[in-house]
């Protein structure tokens, strides 16, 4: 029988001399459920909102996207094809052309990014379900159409309901420099718009998207494209297929999957997170250590129970380890109350969403997403354990004195 966790587990649930300690105590593990209980719940609300942002890059950036080491362009035949599209989970590849342009619809007019698609993006970034108004069609009767972003349709005052004006689109000509008629140093389209798109904030404001052929004619390229976007299967792993492609195409070429393409943003998200449970850590730690005093007073109500121990043959070690795991039952205790509160908090939002973001808003969801990952769950209750395992020794090593010590007080 193991000692110390016997008579350790006997204290937890005896009846102290002072009531004071069963006070002390019950706190002690109230505070530590309900801070772990918040950092639990606050870390699964940051990973419900990181999971919405990447849910909403999803469609405006690719897994993985390929472009020129040097230059803005690069010809599709210098890439090996074949060998792209055969490794396990690539399912498309898009041909992209994208170029800074001017849009001009009757008196307004709007700096904006033209993407030129091949036919198969549509289809492959799953654009289509995200049409607010008209449909996700790049050519009506053999002529080519537009997509704009809802903030580009806003800025611009633009429907797709309007027959007579078209979107003039303007890129300026390639190696021509200002003269006297302006007009001469633009090339221009006039493309009707076929649907307008809302995915998230800075595609919606940024681009419209057209057919390549079209957005190569405009900027007066041959075939090239400015990137080529891979697209995977939905149970390919990015991490290694952008691996994969890396070593297949050398240093020619970057490969940068959707988390690189917007390191800045995903670090933020990180950082922010992990601030947040650092600051939870530190209301933790001034919480558990109410259990400094909880287990001091316990140490000097139960002095008679600890010389009979020694007097039965019982060394510091084992003196000691009954307390600080009597500091630890208490801790995890509080712990484990708080982790199963926390965990039921976030099932019962991720069912039925009962803290909305705001009853009057228009919000792409209503109310706070929560995703649960077991390993926040770890980390929290490695964090309560280890503040607990501190806060339990500090009173054991400064209470308790060695046996050597305490015969020369005696004496």
């Amino acid at each position: 029988m193991n000692l110390p966790f016997h008579i350790a587990r006997r204290y937890l649930f005896s009846k102290k001399s002072h009531n004071a300690i069963n006070i002390i105590s019950a706190i002690s593990v109230v505070g530590v459920a309900v801070v772990t209980a918040a950092m639990v719940i606050v870390l699964s609300v940051f990973n419900g909102f990181e999971g919405l942002v990447v849910s909403l890059y999803n469609i405006s950036e690719p897994p993985v996207r390929i472009t020129p080491a040097l230059g803005k362009t690069m010809v599709p035949d210098t890439l090996p094809m074949d060998r792209i599209t055969a490794i396990e989970g690539v399912s498309e590849t898009v041909h992209v052309l994208e170029e800074s342009c001017l849009l001009r619809y009757r008196d307004k007019q709007y700096f904006a990014r033209i993407k030129g698609v091949s036919d198969n993006y549509i289809e492959a970034s799953g654009l289509g379900g995200h049409i607010t108004d008209g449909t996700a069609q790049l050519r009506a009767g053999g002529a080519s159409r537009l997509l704009m972003g809802a903030g580009v349709a806003y800025f611009l005052d633009a429907g797709i309901n309007d027959p007579i004006n078209p979107i003039e689109v303007y890129v300026p000509r390639r190696g021509v420099r200002g003269g006297m008629d302006p007009s001469k140093a633009f090339q221009v389209e006039n493309l009707f718009p076929s649907g307008i798109f809302s995915v998230q904030q800075d595609f919606d404001v940024g681009y419209v998207i057209a057919p390549i052929t079209l957005t190569r004619r405009l900027l007066e390229h041959g075939e090239v494209v400015s990137a080529l976007e891979v697209y995977l299967d939905d149970d390919a792993d990015m991490v290694t297929v952008r691996d994969r492609l890396t070593e297949l195409l050398g240093d020619s070429f970057v490969v940068k999957d959707r988390y690189q393409q917007n390191e800045l943003l995903y670090r933020i998200m990180k950082s922010e997170k992990w601030a947040v449970f650092l600051i939870l850590a530190f209301i933790l730690m001034v919480s558990i250590f109410n259990v400094t005093g909880s287990l001091t007073m316990l140490i000097l109500d139960k002095r008679k129970d600890i010389n009979i121990l020694r007097s039965m043959g019982a060394d510091d070690r084992l003196v000691r380890s009954i307390f600080l795991l009597e500091g630890l039952f208490i801790t995890l205790s509080g712990a484990t109350v708080g982790a199963v509160i926390g965990l039921l908090v976030c099932w019962a939002q991720i069912t039925y969403g009962f803290v909305p973001l705001n009853a009057s808003g228009n919000y792409i969801v209503q109310s706070y997403p929560v995703a649960v990952q077991a390993m926040d769950v770890v980390y929290v209750l490695l964090t309560v354990s280890a503040i607990g395992l501190l806060a339990a020794w500090l009173p054991v090593v400064k209470v308790i004195r060695p046996t050597k010590q305490l015969r020369m007080v005696q004496e």
